[in-house]
């Protein structure tokens, strides 16, 4: 098998990030994540965060960057990941009123493959982080999040797959992964169960429903580079969650190499 990078999505410390960036990257570090996919910089000016994760032997691999800042900032946002050397532009989430419905979609589907053909004469590739509401509204017979693909070109916007939402939204994250094969550089490994009332809750890894095994053989064969590790909400203290999820990976998976 393939091995595969591990990275953590940092809106998992983000109080942590608040608090003291710098410290809770260098944390991150200690770890053993070897990359790490931003959620916003805490002010830290591009080139001092550089500098601060060549010291740290971190990697940038990519950024969740807001589809209002796509709108309104976009060469700021892009000049930003290209001093830390990303190669990513994520759009992590569509809010409430920011939801087409219907046809509507297919203004967001121009507006994204707009962006990731700009992004790509900078050296970018833009991807598309899913939720669930993805598969419930639907275009043209499709669930939105195809119809998203099959609307843009894989040139312009390729996809970071959530296969905890994907699973939550009640589809079959290997099958997923399968159809994206070559157009998945991405994906967020995330586990989860479900409460009483059928709300979600994100676990550490191997604590869940997630066929998380199958998940990473499918994607070392589907050209995935990066698994990132992300829990939306933790139920101990976020760093040792993180920590025991790279612990689960260490003996479920990286020491294989």
């Amino acid at each position: 098998m393939r091995r595969l990078g591990i990275g953590l999505q940092l809106y998992t410390l983000r109080d942590e990030t608040a608090e003291d960036f710098r410290g809770t990257l260098r944390k991150v570090a200690e770890l053993g994540y070897e990359g790490v996919e931003f959620a916003g910089y805490g002010d830290i000016p591009a080139d001092e965060m550089k500098a601060l994760l060549d010291e740290l032997g971190l990697k940038a691999i990519s950024s969740h960057v807001p589809l209002q800042a796509m709108r309104t900032d976009l060469h700021k946002e892009m000049d930003y990941l290209r001093t830390l050397g990303a190669e990513y532009m994520i759009c992590p989430y569509l809010a409430p009123e920011e939801r087409p419905q219907g046809d509507g979609w297919r203004e967001l589907f121009s507006f994204l493959q707009e962006v990731g053909a700009e992004a790509r004469k900078h050296g970018l590739i833009l991807g598309y982080h899913n939720h669930d509401f993805e598969f419930q509204d639907h275009v043209g017979g499709r669930t939105a999040f195809d119809a998203l693909f099959e609307e843009t070109s894989p040139e312009s916007v390729q996809t970071e797959l959530d296969v905890c939402w994907v699973q939550y939204a009640g589809h079959d994250p290997i099958a997923y992964i399968n159809n994206y094969a070559g157009r998945l550089p991405l994906l967020h490994l995330k586990d989860f169960n479900t409460d009483e009332q059928g709300q979600l809750i994100t676990l550490e890894l191997g604590k869940g429903i997630v066929d998380l095994p199958a998940v990473i053989d499918t994607a070392a064969h589907a050209g995935v580079k990066w698994l990132i590790v992300e829990q939306d909400s933790c139920q101990i203290p976020p760093l040792q969650s993180v920590r025991n999820s790279l612990d689960w990976l260490k003996h479920n998976y990286l020491d294989q190499f």
